[in-house]
């Protein structure tokens, strides 16, 4: 019996010494995954988590949450997206918004998806920002996002045209893009299309929905992986949203920007994927409207950029209202050093948006002479250069929630800082 009880305490010391090791080691952890998060982000994992939002299409059991509006491609479905207003951007309120005081400001966001992801994470700062100028003093600042993920110009020109003829009326417009200008375009050109064209990755899928003779099995397989991708996004998101255990979460966040990543990459490959020779399609979609070499394609993208820009200063110039037409960042452009953890999510050398870009970016400032001499351009590549924490948080192009407040910081500066009504003492 006294050697039983003997091996008993053994047995005993040892079940709690595990025990032990393994809450120091939660501990630890927990510890690790606290300070490695507010590296990254800047933010304290229990009071502050990223919203992952879920893939609608794929939580609801559909095969695309995107339709093919007429005047502006691709769009999302009005309803199918809890967060969509009555046409299909992102955004609390419905279009046309009719202002309910003179004091009303309204400020219109355009771009792609760094514009929609700036609506939802960015664009409160900038509202705190522009309110601390004498100017906005009881006044309400409201902005309209018609920004979508994918949209290039000549869309935003098209979109804000489209609106102005309705009725709706802006205070001040801030177009945010150059990242999908330069890429998307240059997949569209790789596919046979005219850089004018929207995003083959968003407009492909909506064609071969219409139109099922031009599916290939390589095509199907594709599509099989898209959809493995968002429903394991999905499943993250979800699991992130109630996850209290920062170790877990950071480590969960960090699977989903992978996973988003090859997600991103499997949708730029769709689409340079080639239809079945000889398939027809109702969509038509507008070849090269002329020869280009890989020298002029960027030159004609610019070019087509900088139009597109003039073409909404001019038509907001005419109502007096100012315009801020914005360069977004890009990882793959600039000096800028990235800590391994952040290069980890930010950088791939095998990306497919990163050639364009390097390719692209510096035609795109050459030709923003012309865009500069309006006195309302921002060429704002170099913004995170001096930045130590994690701004990008893919590896494609999207902005950490700290990146899109050092964004909308930059923004509310420039446009204050510009030609528009604050510069006039108000009158009341």
């Amino acid at each position: 019996m006294p050697a039983l009880s003997h091996v008993d305490g053994r047995v005993r010391r040892s079940f709690l010494l595990v025990i032990v090791n393994l809450l120091v080691f939660v501990v630890l952890a927990e510890v690790a995954a606290v300070v490695l998060y507010f590296a990254e982000t800047g933010a304290f994992y229990y009071t502050y988590r990223p919203a992952h939002r879920p893939i609608p299409e794929t939580a609801e059991g559909q095969i695309s949450a995107d339709g093919l509006h007429p005047y502006f491609g691709p769009i999302h479905r009005p309803g199918v997206r809890d967060v969509s207003n009555n046409v299909g951007f992102t955004s609390p309120y419905d279009v046309p918004f009719t202002k309910s005081t003179p004091d009303d400001f309204i400020v219109g966001i355009f771009g792609g998806s760094v514009g929609e992801w700036f609506c939802q994470l960015g664009v409160e700062r900038m509202v705190e920002r522009l309110s601390r100028h004498p100017f906005f003093d009881g006044r309400r600042i409201v902005p309209l996002c018609f920004s979508h993920e994918g949209y290039k110009q000549p869309q935003q020109a098209l979109v804000l045209a489209y609106f102005l003829t309705i009725g709706q009326t802006f205070d001040l417009v801030v177009n945010i893009d150059g990242f999908n200008e330069v890429a998307l375009a240059t997949f569209g050109h790789e596919r046979g299309w005219d850089i004018s064209m929207p995003s083959p990755p968003h407009l492909q899928p909506l064609i071969d929905l219409a139109a099922a003779s031009t599916l290939t099995p390589e095509k199907l397989e594709s599509l099989a992986r898209i959809d493995r991708y968002k429903r394991r996004l999905n499943t993250v998101a979800g699991a992130l949203r109630t996850m209290p255990l920062a170790s877990a979460g950071v480590a969960m966040d960090h699977y989903y920007r992978w996973t988003r990543g090859r997600y991103l990459a499997e949708l730029a490959r769709f689409a340079a994927l080639p239809p079945t020779p000889g398939a027809a399609s109702v969509i038509e979609v507008t070849p090269p409207v002329q020869p280009r070499d890989r020298e002029r394609l960027y030159e004609d993208i610019a070019a087509a950029w900088t139009n597109a820009s003039l073409l909404m200063h001019d038509l907001l110039a005419a109502r007096s209202v100012p315009y801020l037409h914005v360069l977004q960042p890009n990882q793959y452009f600039g000096p800028r050093r990235f800590s391994a953890e952040e290069a980890r999510v930010a950088i791939n050398d095998s990306s497919p948006f990163r050639p364009p870009v390097e390719q692209g970016y510096p035609v795109l400032r050459r030709a923003s002479a012309r865009l500069e001499a309006t006195g309302q351009f921002f060429d704002a590549t170099r913004l995170f250069d001096e930045e130590p924490a994690a701004v990008y948080m893919d590896d494609c192009c999207h902005y950490t929630e700290l990146g899109n407040q050092l964004l909308a910081d930059a923004i509310a500066a420039r446009v204050l800082a510009g030609d528009g009504p604050w510069r006039t003492p108000r009158v009341r």
